[in-house]
C-alpha cells in the first residue's frame, strides 16, 4: 500500500471535503454582506463587449486546464493518457481546494499519478519538478512586472490602510516572500541538477539537532524525494525544459489574466498590468494562508490590492465572483471527477483487496 495512502483516505473522506468547502462560503457571504452597497451595482455596467470578456475568461480557464495536462504528459513522458492526464489535474486541484493553502495537494498528487501507473519514484519527481517550475516563474516574471511598473505604482494599494499594514510596508512583506521564493528554487536547482547526494546529506545533519530533531523523518524523505527526481530528470534536453516551462507560463498566466477579463465585463480598466502583477502578489500570500485553498483571506484582501482599480463599493462583489470563476468550478469538477477516478483506477484492483479511499 501507498505511504500515504491512509492519508489520502481521511482527506477524500466526505466530511473533509464539505467542511471547508461550507466555511469558504460562510466567509465569502460574511464579507460580502458587510461590505455590499446595492447602490455600487449602478456603476458596474454590461454591454455587449461584456460577452467577449466573459468569452475570453472562459478561454483563460480552459486553456490553464490545457496548459497544465500538456505540462503533465512532458513531464511522464507521455505515458499519461489526455483523458487520464485531465483526470491527474482535475483532482490535483480538487485536493489544492480542499487542504489548507500552506500544505498544497502535492501528497496527493503524488499517490494519484502513481495510481495511473506511474512508479513512485517518478511520482514524486514528476510533483516535485512542477513546484519547481511553479516558483521559477515567479522567480523570473516578479522582476520583469516591477521593472515595467516600478515599485510606486505596484505597491500603491488600499492594502495599506486595511489591516495589512506592519513596520515592513506591503512592499517589505512582499519582497521578504519573494526571497524565500528565490531560496527554496534555489535550494532545490542545486539539490536536483549540481548535488542530489549531498543536499540529502546535509538535509540529514541540519535536522539531527535538538531543535529540528523532530521533522527528521521528513527531511529525510525530502532528500530520498530530491536523489530520486535528480535521477529521473538526468539528460533531458534543453528542449524539454523550454516547454516545461513555456506551458508553466501559460498556465499561471492564464490564471491571472481572468481576474483583467472579470474587471472589463463590468468596468473600463486602465492598467492591466498593475492588474496581473497584483493578482501575482495576492497568489503569493495565499501560498502561505492556513485556510482551504485560502478561503475567506482571499476574498478579504482581493479589495485591498485591487481596490484603486475599481469603483468604490465593488470590490466585495468582484471579490466573490472572482472566487466564483477561479476557485469553486475545481471543486465542483472534482467532485464529478473523484468518484469516476475511483471506479477507474480501484477497479482494476477490485480483486487484490485495495479499499476504497471514500469507503
Amino acid at each position: 500500500m501507498h505511504p500515504d495512502y491512509e492519508k489520502i483516505k481521511r482527506l477524500l473522506s466526505f466530511r473533509n471535503i464539505i467542511l471547508p468547502v461550507l466555511l469558504g462560503i460562510v466567509a465569502a457571504l460574511y464579507l460580502l454582506m458587510r461590505n455590499f452597497d446595492i447602490s455600487s451595482l449602478e456603476q458596474a455596467t454590461w454591454v455587449k463587449q461584456s460577452y467577449l470578456w466573459l468569452g475570453f475568461a472562459i478561454i483563460m480557464m480552459v486553456l490553464r486546464q490545457l496548459a497544465y495536462m500538456y505540462r503533465i504528459r512532458l513531464l511522464t513522458d507521455c505515458s499519461l493518457s489526455w483523458r487520464k492526464s485531465f483526470d491527474v489535474i482535475a483532482l490535483w486541484e480538487f485536493a489544492s481546494t480542499v487542504t489548507p493553502t500552506v500544505v498544497g495537494g502535492s501528497a496527493v498528487a503524488v499517490y494519484i499519478v502513481h495510481r495511473e501507473g506511474i512508479s513512485t519514484g517518478r511520482s514524486t519527481a514528476i510533483v516535485l519538478i512542477t513546484a519547481f517550475l511553479d516558483e521559477l516563474f515567479f522567480v523570473v516574471v516578479m522582476p520583469l512586472i516591477w521593472l515595467f511598473t516600478g515599485s510606486g505604482t505596484l505597491f500603491r494599494i488600499q492594502a495599506q490602510t486595511s489591516g495589512w499594514y506592519t513596520g515592513w510596508g506591503i512592499s517589505g512583506i512582499f519582497w521578504a516572500g519573494y526571497v524565500i521564493i528565490i531560496l527554496i528554487t534555489l535550494l532545490i536547482a542545486y539539490g536536483i541538477f549540481f548535488n542530489p547526494h549531498g543536499f540529502r546529506n546535509l538535509l540529514i545533519k541540519l535536522f539531527k539537532t535538538r531543535l529540528l530533531h523532530r521533522w527528521k523523518d521528513t527531511a529525510t524523505q525530502t532528500g530520498d524525494d530530491i536523489v530520486i527526481t535528480s535521477k529521473e530528470l538526468k539528460g533531458k534536453p534543453i528542449s524539454f525544459w523550454l516547454k516545461a516551462f513555456l506551458s508553466t507560463a501559460v498556465t499561471w498566466s492564464a490564471r491571472f489574466l481572468i481576474v483583467n477579463a472579470m474587471l472589463m465585463m463590468f468596468i473600463p480598466v486602465a492598467d492591466h498590468l498593475i492588474i496581473y502583477a497584483r493578482h501575482m502578489m495576492i497568489w503569493i500570500i495565499l501560498l502561505v494562508t492556513p485556510t482551504p485553498g485560502g478561503s475567506g483571506v482571499a476574498e478579504l484582501i482581493f479589495g485591498g490590492f485591487l481596490g484603486d482599480q475599481i469603483p468604490g463599493g465593488l470590490s466585495q462583489p468582484l471579490a466573490v465572483l472572482w472566487r466564483l470563476m477561479t476557485y469553486y468550478p475545481y471543486i465542483i469538477v472534482g467532485l464529478i471527477v473523484l468518484p469516476i477516478w475511483l471506479k477507474r483506477v480501484f477497479g482494476k484492483t477490485s480483486q487484490a483487496g485495495q479499499p476504497n479511499p471514500l469507503a
